[in-house]
């Protein structure tokens, strides 16, 4: 994508990784223009982030990819233990509850980073964006209407806001001089690479526990829709891993039962320090950190991409509202009160798991996510039994006429469900509230249930009159 010498749009997005080709697609969708930018010449070529979690597949369901996510990819492995060059047993990782009708995702989903930004690009052209590739950002100013950027490639952006989606060695974040506060989970570096190692079967996830004291792991998952695996290898505190392919080959010829010329290829690799950290702020006036610039995770639990799209989901709906149709600015107030303590959350818990002090088990899905304390929650009834499901929860899933509620959620539109009872409404416009009627449905209770486009209860109560009119007022104009 060529840009020319001065660009206008309403959203600059900076980074063409899952966050903001996420927020590019949510935006697009939206009619709402945003520039995304890369300072690198393409995609980034590696695994990394390589599971889905439930929640993020139901997000990729309404932004319309799930199609090519489940074709893509497949179900994780079940671990396999090895010592001597022989199987041990099998090892597995987290729970596998079944899909039920509240959440159709129950388990992480494996889809390489590479494929998943992919498919979020392949979509982003499809509703009529782009990326502009090798074009980084070199300067920002901001004012009380809009963000300025010069890039490296001579042109000039106009935006009403900008995101900073950069990653964790975010560029912007610290242009704007926001810091971040963490810890290092582990002093030991870890060896990350795609690898083709034609000899290893690609029925498990292949896991090597050290001969030794050391405590040093090594292992082999394939990546499902593809040929590779993912090599993962800890190192001793202090070591630099050699990253050549001939560095590979004799890590796992020491650490394996397989011989060096066993791995064919090397075909991406990196030298990562695992650390927890979060931005003490997601926003900067005009600008907002999303994804690794706000939050850098253990990559134990697989939460961090995963964290990284709910951000995205969250911020996309609000700069579609106040720049698509006129809600008041105060709303994108609310990205920072709802994400960041959630982020922090999903922080300890990755730390956990990699310290062994966690289990991968529900909390890891994010299906139990909510903003019950945050202001956009307004619950108007009273005494309700502590099971019952409240504004600011994730909306069940369940069924509806001849499909879902997720078919009738899906789409930047919020849902009114008036579910079990006849309710007499004020006048709604349509293309913003889709409004429905359904029977009694257990997992909602009786009431009425205005679902966030981003698939969570806004408000909720028995009567209209209860202040539904001004939540909308608030959130969409």
């Amino acid at each position: 994508m060529a840009l020319n010498n001065v660009k206008d749009t309403g959203v600059l997005i900076v980074g063409a990784g899952p966050t903001g080709l996420a927020l590019a697609c949510d935006l697009a969708r939206r009619g709402v223009p945003a520039l995304v930018v890369e300072r690198a010449a393409a995609l980034f070529p590696g695994s990394r982030g390589k599971g889905l979690q439930p929640r993020t597949m139901e997000v990729f369901d309404d932004l319309g990819v799930i199609g090519a996510v489940l074709a893509s990819g497949g179900p994780v492995p079940v671990g396999m233990v090895w010592r001597d060059g022989e199987r041990q047993g099998e090892h597995r990782m987290f729970d596998e509850p079944e899909p039920t009708e509240t959440a159709p995702y129950t388990t992480p989903w494996m889809l390489p980073q590479w494929r998943t930004q992919e498919i979020l690009l392949a979509r982003l052209r499809e509703l009529g964006g782009d990326v502009a590739f090798g074009a980084e950002v070199t300067q920002l100013a901001q004012d009380a209407d809009g963000v300025t950027a010069r890039l490296s490639t001579g042109a000039t952006v106009r935006a009403a806001y900008a995101v900073a989606a950069d990653g964790g060695r975010s560029t912007l974040r610290g242009a704007l001089g926001i810091t971040m506060a963490g810890e290092a989970v582990d002093p030991n570096p870890v060896l990350v690479a795609d690898v083709r190692v034609p000899a290893l079967d690609r029925d498990n996830w292949h896991m090597f526990p050290p001969a030794d004291d050391t405590g040093l792991y090594t292992a082999i998952c394939p990546l499902a829709g593809t040929e590779d695996f993912q090599l993962t290898a800890q190192f001793p505190a202090g070591a630099s891993p050699d990253l050549s392919l001939q560095g590979v080959r004799d890590l796992v010829a020491s650490r394996t039962h397989l011989t060096a010329d066993d791995v064919t290829e090397v075909r991406w690799s990196s030298d990562f320090r695992p650390r927890a950290a979060l931005a003490d702020r997601f926003r900067e006036g005009r600008v907002f950190l999303a994804g690794d610039a706000a939050h850098i995770h253990s990559p134990a639990g697989g939460q961090g991409l995963n964290t990284s799209v709910q951000d995205a989901y969250n911020l996309g709906w609000k700069l579609g509202a106040v720049l698509g149709r006129g809600a008041p600015e105060a709303l994108l107030d609310t990205y920072e009160e709802e994400r960041r303590p959630n982020a922090a959350r999903m922080l300890g818990l990755s730390t956990r798991i990699h310290r062994g002090e966690a289990r991968r088990g529900a909390a890891t899905r994010q299906l139990g996510i909510g903003y019950r304390n945050a202001s956009l929650a307004v619950e108007t009834r009273e005494g309700l039994p502590q099971e019952a499901l409240r504004a600011g929860d994730r909306a069940p899933d369940g069924p509806c006429g001849t499909g879902t509620l997720f078919d009738v959620f899906r789409g930047p539109h919020f849902t009114l469900l008036a579910v079990g009872m006849d309710a007499e409404l004020p006048p709604l416009d349509a293309e913003l509230v889709h409004v429905r009627d359904v029977p009694t449905y257990e997992p909602y209770g009786k009431g009425l249930f205005l679902v966030r486009p981003d698939g969570y209860v806004g408000w909720a109560g028995t009567d209209a009159r209860d202040g539904l009119t001004e939540y909308l007022a608030r959130c969409a104009a």
